[in-house]
This record gives structure tokens, sequence and C-alpha cells, in this order.
């Protein structure tokens, strides 16, 4: 059984983001072996007319982050969505293996060493953190980072 990861990301909320910007993330990753849970993806389900919809959902992603792997949080923005922060932060507290995407080459930092809040980088180690954050597509499958090294190992 393939390990899983939590991927993340605001790009469910426009369709067109959903449609271009998702698929190949999921790919990568995918790549890797592992299984892809994206969040819009799995609460797609829920009946938006009925009362409570956004409580089901917000539970149903924090089960998802509780029972993954892993997480992969996509934290483009300044500053970023703050629905991937807080899932970001929820796997930060459980001791998840964390994975930073960010192609975004703004700076959301007062920090001279990284390149968003600092306390993003509070899930990966302090040592070669760089290897847990990627700037790119091509870099999510990239052998010498920790996420394909994750990944290989794991599974």
């Amino acid at each position: 059984m393939p390990n899983t990861i939590y991927l993340a990301n605001p790009y469910g909320f426009s369709a067109q983001q959903k449609e271009s910007l998702l698929p190949p993330i999921i790919a990568a990753l995918e790549s890797l072996g592992l299984e892809v849970w994206e969040p819009f993806a799995r609460n797609n389900q829920v009946d938006f007319q009925r009362a409570g919809w956004a409580y089901r959902v917000g539970q149903q992603d924090f089960a998802d982050v509780v029972a993954a792997d892993a997480i992969f949080a996509v934290v483009n923005g300044v500053p970023p969505d703050e629905g991937v922060m807080v899932e970001l932060g929820m796997a930060i507290a459980l001791g998840k293996p964390t994975f930073l995407f960010r192609d975004d080459f703004r700076r959301a930092t007062d920090s001279e060493e990284y390149p968003l809040n600092l306390m993003l980088f509070t899930g990966i180690p302090e040592q070669d953190w760089m290897d847990y954050y990627y700037t790119s597509l091509g870099e999510i499958t990239a052998p010498d980072k920790a996420l394909a090294q994750w990944a290989s190992s794991t599974v």
C-alpha cells in the first residue's frame, strides 16, 4: 500500500487553477509512488446547500491531515493561503514529514535566511532545510531532494 501525502493547496477555489495547476503537481507526487490526498477532490461529495457543510469540510480535512503519512503544502502568495497554513500547522504539530512548494518569487518574510515566515519551517530540519523546499515542478521528483528520498524509503 503506498504512503499517503496530503496536498495542502488553495487551487481548488478556482476552476482554472484546479484544472491547470493541480494535475502536474499531483502527477509528480504520484510518480514517486505516493497516494495523493487532494482535499478539494476528497470533499466534493459535500452538499454545499446543507447547513453545516463548512464544519464538515473542515473536520474531514483535519481527519485527512491526521491520517496522512506526510504533507506537501503549496505556500504561494503573500501571505500564503490561510487554510493551507492551518493544515500545515496541524501536520507540524502531529510530527508529520513536511514538504513546502513555492514557485512564487515574492518574499514573504523578515528573515534573511528563509523566504517565508520562519514558523513554516519548524516542521523541517534546520540543516539542509532547502531539501524540503521546492521552487519548481521539476524539483518535486528530484532524487536528491527529501521528498523523493522519503518516498523511496517508505514505499
